[in-house]
C-alpha cells in the first residue's frame, strides 16, 4: 500500500517540478513589456471604435441560427449515407423527416427576411 502513495507522490513531484521548470522557462525567455498601444486587442494597434462587450444586432443571432440548420444538415448527411446502405427504407424517411423539419425553419426564415443583410 504505501509503494502505491509512492507512485502518486512520485508522480505529483514530478507534475510540480514540470510546472516550476516551465515557468521558469517561459520567464527567461519572455520578450520585453508591450507598450500601451500594443495591448490594444485589435486594429493592430490602433484603437477599436466600439467597446468589447456591445450588443450585437439580433441579425447576427438569426444568421447563426441558419447557420446551425445548413450546418446539423450536413453534419448528420454523412453519417447518414452509411447507415442508409444498411438500414435501407427506414434510414431514407427518418432523414426526409429530419430535412423537413430544417426545411421548415429554413422557410420561415426566409419568409421573415432572415436572409438580407441590410
Amino acid at each position: 500500500m504505501l509503494a502505491t502513495f509512492g507512485a502518486a507522490l512520485t508522480i505529483l513531484l514530478a507534475a510540480a517540478s514540470a510546472v516550476l521548470v516551465l515557468r521558469w522557462g517561459s520567464a527567461a525567455v519572455a520578450a520585453a513589456p508591450l507598450t500601451a498601444p500594443e495591448q490594444v486587442p485589435f486594429l493592430g494597434g490602433g484603437a477599436p471604435e466600439y467597446h468589447a462587450w456591445n450588443r450585437y444586432h439580433a441579425r447576427y443571432y438569426v444568421m447563426a441560427l441558419l447557420f446551425l440548420a445548413f450546418d446539423m444538415e450536413m453534419v448528420y448527411m454523412y453519417p447518414w449515407a452509411v447507415v442508409f446502405a444498411r438500414e435501407g427504407m427506414t434510414a431514407f424517411i427518418e432523414m426526409g423527416m429530419f430535412i423537413t423539419i430544417l426545411l421548415l425553419g429554413v422557410l420561415y426564415a426566409w419568409r421573415e427576411r432572415g436572409f438580407e443583410w441590410a
